[in-house]
């Protein structure tokens, strides 16, 4: 048969990824959010500064972004105007919000994708009611959208994040501590952590994915810490920090943990993405994973891929179990020595998206 198709040499190779799950690359799963290349597709043009974070709808082919224009934007991504030389397509924003004064820097969307809450350089959080994605812009001022506004911290709120499951919201603050909010109480601050900076200041936080009465929040100081929030104590101090005694090199940028295995993962300053051993508190694995400083991390909802974004204008796919890139993207035009702030996969869709500097959001189909 090999001779008849004149293979010759070739029919003696034999291929050693027949093991290989290639379930993700079936018809039956071309919904579930993989494919193995990603491929730009929206340009999210609107934002006067720098888009310093995303996050997508949990359902809808829709996202928000904050931006140090001092505006949240809300997106939705059928509404779209050809670009004008490419392939993409430009999308105008359907919202604008404001209540920061001053560049706003984190988000954290609700799981039911109605709420969404802000932090920013004014160091309060702000908490929205988001409009429909069919919201006319041009539409009157409704200010039933602000929910309400937080002054707890007492400087920029670095970091948010969100779990559905008590309804509760982390924060982290250049103040030095980490919050935990109840937005159903009249006095929504539960629980306040690192109060005496006793790990430096925090740089972002996550809720455990596989036991959310835990989080996990870094520190500027290399200090990666396991937080049980019904105690209030500290559980863990994982350890892997870095022994270097240049000021900032230390630095860990962002902190998320893994969705369905008791695994940290953390972007550092000195390029750098380290994964922890929750249980033994032990560094897994650690890798130099771009050419400038790692800013931003994002698990796929089936925890096989790791996304992270770099000041080095790239976006970098990881197979979390080989430790592999399996693609790269460059992205973003750097702007004063900084190029991608945040990277977000979408819950239930095949989209993914990056926020740059440059005052553009990405999205990549």
């Amino acid at each position: 048969m090999e001779s008849v198709l004149g293979l010759g040499d070739l029919a003696d190779l034999t291929v050693t990824n027949d093991e290989t799950d290639y379930s993700y690359d079936l018809p039956t799963n071309k919904d579930s959010s993989f494919r193995k290349t990603w491929n730009p597709k929206y340009t999210l043009r609107s934002h006067f500064d720098g888009v310093r974070a995303l996050a997508f709808h949990p359902v809808e082919p829709c996202l928000v972004t904050v931006s140090e224009d001092h505006t949240l934007k809300l997106w939705n991504l059928t509404k779209t105007v050809p670009a004008k030389k490419s392939a993409s397509f430009d999308v105008e924003p359907v919202y604008t919000f404001r209540a920061h004064v001053g560049p706003v820097l984190s988000l954290a969307m609700t799981s039911s994708g109605e709420q969404c809450f802000s932090g920013g350089i004014d160091s309060t959080i702000q908490w929205w009611n988001i409009p429909s994605s069919n919201v006319d812009p041009y539409d009157t001022y409704d200010p039933s959208v602000l929910a309400g506004s937080w002054v707890g911290h007492t400087d920029a709120v670095w970091g948010l994040a969100y779990s559905g499951i008590k309804n509760r919201l982390l924060s982290c603050s250049a103040d030095g501590t980490v919050k935990l909010w109840n937005p159903t109480e009249k006095n929504p601050c539960i629980c306040t952590f690192n109060t005496n900076q006793e790990h430096g200041i925090p740089t972002s936080v996550d809720f455990n994915g596989c036991d959310p009465a835990h989080m996990v929040a870094s520190f500027n100081s290399g200090d990666v810490v396991v937080y049980d929030l019904e105690t209030s104590q500290q559980a863990l101090v994982l350890k892997g920090q870095g022994d270097s005694s240049v000021p900032g090199s230390n630095h860990i940028n962002k902190v998320v943990s893994h969705p369905t295995l008791p695994a940290t993962i953390t972007a550092h300053e000195d390029r750098q993405i380290k994964f922890y051993d929750n249980k033994s508190g032990k560094v897994i694995h650690a890798m130099v994973a771009h050419l400038d400083a790692v800013t931003s991390l994002a698990v796929d909802p089936n925890g096989i891929y790791l996304m992270s974004g770099s000041h080095d204008c790239s976006l970098r796919l990881w197979n979390l179990d080989s430790k592999t890139c399996v693609q790269e993207i460059t992205a973003h035009r750097k702007k004063s020595e900084e190029a991608i702030y945040d990277v977000a996969f979408h819950p239930s869709k095949a989209f993914i998206a990056s926020a740059g500097a440059d005052a553009l959001a990405r999205v990549y189909v």
